[in-house]
């Protein structure tokens, strides 16, 4: 919790050093204030995390601050925790109402506070980071839904019909969306359909909001795809509860999905890295080539700024690049002179093998271009399929680079390894026919900043 900036309101110093004392042990960053007009004040300039409050302070009491905290469009999604002297459920009950997230008495202030805070804060960052899409022709209603979910620290996007909403998700991703049902140029039956016949956005669970409560139309959005059904006029604590319950709910599935892919893929990988550690201790002159790739390439990837996924995917596919060697024979694969037109024919399946060996691991299927097309070349007269320029995967394109760079500097069983600089030469010779010319600059940038 060491970047979290918390507010504590009370007028009294002796509270405010005893809650800072409590809470100094996660290392956060405590601002006090004595009085809520102040506190209101650092609230709509500091950007808190959270704010801690007294329930009985003078001029403007705990709930009346926490109120005017939830009415302002700057500070509404600050979670807030009151603190009162007793815990009657009145007490309790008139804290939440004003919109507090917690409520906690002064008595069990030491055994409960850390607790609190942490579980507080945890579920405002889970909000903050869920995107929740409105749909309704009516503004009122979308501003009502729209003001229920921010007050509660979700991100909101809205739209007044599907056909509208549809055009904003191809800028947005929501993590939920709640939909009416009659609007015009497309209701909710038509836009749940759509979301639910894309692959990509089925996987957002999706809340109907109608007047209409007939259990036709219920079973009809449900038979669509909906996840739940909610009757106007609502609740919108309701809302917020359902919102958070599926999110939640949507978030644990999701993980454990992560989960089972990352188990699969490891121990998949795991078979296949000793896969090529055999097939590279067939041969003395190829030990450490993959590995040599993979460095090259994912620097390259560095350098041109793609994502830590993409560049973790990249070192595997690299890594994994002549897999398809495992079906060469040993004959053409350890052959210490030049191939002749049979055996170069046999060696030139090595990629698509290595395509089949991966295919069916779902997890890896990104990689397979590398796999499949690091030997095309750049003028179109490579193998297995003679595709050439931009219709050869930018990734299996920078391995090719890579690939040619440490087969020129290596030792063959035919040739010894070549000079640095004589490599460069022909690599720069080579681009634009046989290596794509932007990765070849790519790779030069790489180049520069190891030597």
């Amino acid at each position: 919790m060491s970047k979290h900036k918390i507010l504590i309101v009370d007028n009294s110093a002796k509270m405010r050093k005893n809650i800072k004392g409590l809470l100094e042990i996660g290392g956060i960053h405590i601002t006090e204030a004595s009085d809520t007009d102040a506190g209101f004040t650092l609230a709509l300039n500091e950007g808190f995390d959270l704010i801690i409050t007294d329930n009985n302070i003078p001029e403007m009491d705990g709930l009346s601050f926490c109120r005017k905290l939830k009415i302002n469009q700057s500070t509404r999604g600050i979670p807030v925790i009151m603190l009162g002297v007793s815990e009657t459920d009145e007490e309790i009950n008139r804290g939440f109402v004003s919109g507090a997230a917690a409520y906690i008495s002064k008595e069990n202030i030491k055994g409960s506070l850390h607790k609190t805070v942490s579980e507080v804060l945890h579920k405002s960052l889970f909000r903050r980071e869920r995107l929740v899409m409105v749909v309704d022709d009516s503004a009122m209603v979308c501003k009502l839904v729209e003001t229920g979910l921010t007050e509660a620290g979700f991100q909101v996007v809205t739209a007044e019909n599907g056909k509208k909403a549809l055009n904003l998700l191809k800028r947005y991703r929501p993590d939920l969306i709640i939909s009416d049902i009659d609007m015009p140029e497309m209701n909710g039956f038509a836009f749940c359909e759509a979301i639910h016949k894309d692959p990509e956005l089925a996987t957002i669970p999706f809340i109907v909001m109608s007047a209409n409560s007939t259990r036709s139309h219920m079973n009809r959005m449900l038979q669509r795809g909906a996840e739940a059904y909610i009757v106007k006029p609502f609740n919108t604590d309701q809302l917020v509860i359902l919102v958070e319950k599926l999110l939640s709910d949507q978030f644990l599935l999701l993980l454990k999905e992560k989960e089972r892919l990352d188990a699969e893929r490891n121990i998949m990988l795991a078979s296949i890295t000793s896969l090529v550690a055999a097939l590279e201790a067939r041969d003395k002159y190829t030990r450490g080539h993959s590995d040599a790739v993979s460095d090259i390439v994912s620097g390259m990837a560095e350098i041109a700024g793609v994502g830590k996924e993409d560049i973790e995917l990249i070192k595997i596919g690299t890594k994994l690049h002549d897999i398809g060697k495992i079906g060469v024979r040993d004959l053409i694969l350890l052959k210490p002179s030049n191939l002749n037109p049979e055996e170069f024919e046999h060696i030139k399946r090595h990629p698509l093998i290595g395509a089949t060996i991966l295919r069916p691991i779902e997890s890896l299927s990104s990689i397979i271009p590398i796999i499949k097309s690091h030997h095309e070349r750049f003028d179109g007269k490579g193998y297995p399929h003679a595709i050439k320029g931009e219709e050869i995967h930018l990734w299996a394109r920078m391995t090719a680079v890579a690939d040619t760079y440490h087969a020129l500097t290596s030792n063959r069983p035919y040739r010894p390894g070549m000079q640095k600089g004589k490599a460069l030469e022909i690599i720069d010779d080579i681009k634009g026919t046989q290596l794509c010319p932007d990765c070849v600059e790519l790779f030069l940038r790489w180049v520069s900043k190891q030597y």
